[in-house]
């Protein structure tokens, strides 16, 4: 486990830049770090914060949460992102992370620590069960096609 790792906000585009090619091993479909840059701006005006994990001035691991209220968990922290450079994966790095995040949740006064992965990630479900997370549910998800004139409302 890296013993100089630190943890800091990137809350600035030039923050977000180095981030990109770590992200980017999460996230094949991202095209560039500007726009990387761009959709967490968008993004963190809806709550996203993005927690990176550095060493020697160097992000080796990311993780993107917000903090939602809903009626099933009440308020509660949920991680949209978890990576570590897969050149460093299995040293310790995704664990620190998500205590991290652990720690933000519960000083926010959060209830539920909550985050989906894939049914295609066995790897990762049980670095999950391994850090005390359970499975609860299934996710469910539909594409929709944009609509290509917008629909009347009636009431």
């Amino acid at each position: 486990m890296p013993a100089s790792l630190r943890f800091i906000h990137l809350d600035t585009p030039d923050a977000l830049l180095p981030a990109f090619e770590i992200m980017r091993q999460l996230r094949p479909h991202l095209t560039d770090a500007h726009s990387f840059a761009a959709q967490v701006a968008r993004q963190r005006a809806e709550g996203y914060r993005l927690l990176a994990a550095t060493e020697a001035d160097h992000v080796v691991g990311l993780a993107g949460y917000r903090t939602p209220t809903n009626l099933l968990y009440g308020r509660f922290v949920y991680v949209d992102d978890l990576v570590v450079d897969g050149r460093l994966q299995r040293g310790g790095i995704g664990a620190q992370l998500l205590d991290a995040v652990r720690q933000i949740a519960r000083a926010a006064g959060c209830a539920q620590f909550v985050l989906d992965t894939g049914l295609h990630m066995p790897l990762a479900q049980r670095f999950y069960f391994r850090n005390g997370l359970l499975a609860r549910g299934m996710h469910f998800v539909e594409p929709l096609a944009p609509l290509s004139q917008p629909a009347e409302l009636t009431s």
